[in-house]
């Protein structure tokens, strides 16, 4: 079974009008090290992507990652 995260990230950055090779490069940047598209790509198949990563990913395409709690149906968090 497919992860839903490769998707999900897929998606997002082409609502951007990106690639996840420039995605890739982005991530290079603001980590200030090593990041290749391969290394992202593996981690989105095996869905190992740290939520660190994600966050960051997140931020570099301009998106927030919100909790909802579904059981008083209202935003509970919202991570920056």
């Amino acid at each position: 079974m497919k992860n839903p995260i490769l998707n999900e990230i897929k998606n997002l950055v082409a609502d951007r009008d990106l690639t996840l090779t420039k995605l890739a490069k982005m991530m290079e940047t603001r980590l200030a090290r090593k990041y290749s598209l391969a290394s992202l790509s593996q981690k989105l198949r095996n869905g190992t992507i740290p939520y660190s990563e994600v966050k960051i990913i997140a931020e570099l395409l301009n998106y927030q990652i919100i909790f909802f709690d579904t059981l008083k149906q209202k935003r509970k968090t919202t991570l920056k």
